[in-house]
């Protein structure tokens, strides 16, 4: 494997969305653990709000992390519906998914609400994965460049460099997500790579080297291997994948050469 794993460690990260009761969590992570015992990677699932108890509690004396789906960034008042970061901190979750590509189309997710959502899971002690990927439309029009460039920036302004090292970037093109297409490696690579040129911009060069940046957009058992080769590919977030625990597996395996 090329990845730098002197300078950062993989992290394959499992995004359940919504999927999974309670009890059906329990029973997945029971068949994940064993997959994750010897991994040379970090090992994360990211599951529903109501299952971050269960899975804090089943993986416990194991090497798998729980982390949740979305946290929002005041730390309490009227905001029906919503979760602060200390009540998933209290609950169990060590990771939180920011500004997936789901949140910003379906429920109005901007960058600035990102930004937010991420220094409060920093104040919290969480560590964001914070996504950031171009529209089909926005790739085949050649500004992937200028939208992920812009993302970084916007999601980044006012964080620290030392705190900027404690976020982990996942690049997710979007037309990539459930649609079954997924970048080829070169594409990844040439994203990730760019996003690492940008924090470099914003922060200098060895901290956007000590940034863990995954690759989200339909990796599975089959494409792992490749995608994880490159050397700014620092693992995965997975969606489908996740859900079946021998997929998984393979996905941890390739992160772990």
């Amino acid at each position: 494997m090329i990845m730098k794993k002197e300078l950062r460690k993989a992290i394959i990260a499992g995004n359940w969305k919504m999927n999974k009761t309670p009890g059906e969590t329990g029973a997945l992570i029971k068949e994940i653990i064993p997959l994750a015992m010897n991994a040379d990677c970090t090992v994360v699932v990211c599951v529903p709000f109501t299952s971050i108890a269960v899975a804090a509690e089943s993986v416990k004396s194991s090497p798998v992390k729980v982390g949740a789906q979305n946290v929002h960034f005041e730390a309490s008042g009227a905001f029906t519906g919503e979760i602060s970061a200390a009540m998933l901190k209290e609950a169990g979750a060590e990771y939180v998914i920011i500004g997936h590509s789901e949140r910003r189309q379906y429920f109005g997710e901007t960058d600035e609400t990102v930004n937010k959502r991420t220094k409060a899971a920093l104040e919290a002690g969480l560590t964001p994965i914070v996504c950031v990927g171009e529209l089909l439309w926005e790739r085949e029009a050649d500004i992937t460049d200028e939208v992920v460039s812009r993302q970084i920036k916007l999601d980044f302004a006012g964080i620290s460099a030392a705190d900027a090292s404690k976020i982990v970037v996942a690049y997710e093109p979007v037309w990539a997500i459930g649609t079954g297409k997924t970048a080829t490696s070169e594409q990844a690579q040439e994203a990730c790579k760019l996003i690492r040129d940008r924090l470099a911009a914003l922060y200098g060069r060895k901290t956007a080297d000590s940034v863990t940046i995954q690759y989200g957009g339909s990796m599975n058992a089959g494409n792992a291997a490749e995608l994880v080769a490159k050397e700014d590919v620092d693992g995965g977030l997975i969606g489908g994948a996740s859900l079946k625990a021998a997929d998984f597996g393979e996905i941890i395996k390739a992160a772990s050469k």
